[in-house]
């Protein structure tokens, strides 16, 4: 798996991806990470990639001359005018990008986006390479959603300063779905792999402080466990996951 991010502080990666098990699947060949400063691709002596906005109202706005020349150098694409690009069996969420054997998400993290889930890891873990494009200020330009990435995606109802935490915390989730990542059948067991949240989880000491280990768990009986465990997530689901009007009721 590729990851081509499109930032203003590519800096900020650094640290998340040296740890942990994310270092340990860039070494091993599994993940790619590929980080691309917009600024880098601005052409007037300033390196300037922001502007006021049209109509007047606070905040810099991106431009897109920087995002698209960053984006269309980096993927081989010609310079785009109009309506060049050419869709997927008419579906906005992937772009075929000429001579090209496979279709490659080009992701705006936008606060506007369609909410980030599970199920959309699985359906980008499912391509060889996702573009990230972390907007900063106000937002990007509007011509770069529209004509430039082929998806939006938020990771909550909620504003923070820029792309970047948002485009970290897909690629990792994204990463953990990639064969070989986890041990087989490890990521099929987890939270929101089939509808609902993860069973409780102990370890030793068997008491600690006086709250105990449920006895089921230390009988050895792997069938009680199995049934144990399906009904306590099932438990977890339904109190932590409940439609908002079960919830206020």
């Amino acid at each position: 798996m590729r990851f081509d991010v499109f930032t203003l502080f590519p800096e900020m990666f650094s640290s998340p991806f040296a740890e942990s098990m994310v270092r340990r699947a860039i070494d091993a060949g599994l993940v790619e990470m590929h980080l691309h400063n917009i600024r880098d691709y601005a052409t007037d002596k300033h390196k300037i990639t922001d502007d006021y906005a049209y109509g007047g109202g606070g905040g810099m706005v991106m431009k897109p001359e920087p995002i698209f020349r960053a984006v269309e150098e980096t993927l081989g694409l010609p310079e785009m005018e109009n309506s060049e690009l050419r869709i997927e069996n008419g579906s906005p969420d992937t772009l075929l990008i000429p001579n090209s054997q496979f279709s490659i998400p080009i992701i705006l993290m936008s606060p506007a986006g369609r909410k980030f889930s599970h199920e959309i890891a699985k359906e980008l873990a499912q391509h060889e390479q996702v573009c990230f494009i972390c907007g900063h200020y106000e937002g990007v330009d509007e011509r770069v959603r529209a004509h430039l990435c082929t998806d939006e995606i938020s990771i909550g109802d909620y504003v923070l300063t820029g792309g970047e935490l948002p485009a970290m915390v897909i690629m990792d989730a994204v990463s953990r779905l990639i064969p070989g990542f986890l041990p087989p059948g490890i990521p099929d067991k987890e939270s929101h792999a089939n509808g609902q949240l993860e069973y409780p989880h102990y370890t030793r000491p068997a008491d600690f402080r006086g709250w105990s280990v449920p006895d089921i768990l230390l009988n050895g009986d792997h069938a009680k466990i199995e049934k144990w465990r399906q009904e306590q997530s099932r438990l977890k689901t339904e109190a932590r996951r409940r439609p908002s009007s079960l919830q206020s009721s």
